[in-house]
């Protein structure tokens, strides 16, 4: 059956080669989902999305300038990419910035349910990115992938607020360096 739908779609860029058209690429439903999403986005002003290659619109940034709370002021930016079976699948998130906080662990890792057990598929774009502004304003160390920077937050918030800020302007902290990151 699967052959069938491959002969058909074949049979028909055939056609439109023959009569001196170019090759028309099907959009997978994915790519259609994400049209949609991107064009139904509402960003808040502390927030930004850019496609790198405007070819591949299923890999893009984000980059969030939370402007409260412990990241105030800093910049951290989002690797989003988007599978063709998407909505049906999670997309693939990685914070390109380091940073010192217990839901993003030192690789990029991010550590928010929608992107993993609580995933539906009517869920969007715009839901993933609310919910990492949220993860800058509510810090949860009830869930951590950083476990060191969960523990400093429940047991000295004043302590994790300083590293913090000693992360975000490029230094030290518990033995791991920091790129600047403030605006």
């Amino acid at each position: 059956m699967i052959k069938l739908f491959k002969v058909k779609e074949k049979q028909r860029e055939n056609a439109a080669n023959a009569n001196g058209k170019a090759p028309v690429k099907k959009q997978s439903a994915g790519e259609l989902r994400l049209n949609k999403d991107i064009s139904e986005l509402t960003l808040a002003k502390t927030t930004t999305i850019a496609f790198p290659n405007v070819q591949d619109l299923m890999n893009f940034e984000v980059t969030i300038r939370p402007d409260e709370g412990y990241y105030q002021g800093g910049m951290f930016v989002f690797t989003f990419h988007v599978s063709p079976i998407y909505p049906h699948e999670a997309p693939k998130v990685k914070c390109k910035t380091k940073v010192y906080h217990p839901n993003i662990d030192l690789e990029g890792n991010v550590c928010l349910n929608i992107l993993r057990e609580d995933w539906k598929p009517v869920l969007n774009i715009n839901t993933i990115v609310y919910g990492l502004h949220h993860l800058f304003t509510e810090p949860n160390h009830e869930d951590p992938l950083n476990h060191e920077a969960a523990t400093v937050l429940r047991d000295n918030p004043k302590l994790f607020e300083a590293h913090v800020g000693k992360a975000m302007m490029g230094g030290t902290v518990e033995g791991t360096h920091f790129t600047r990151c403030l605006c």
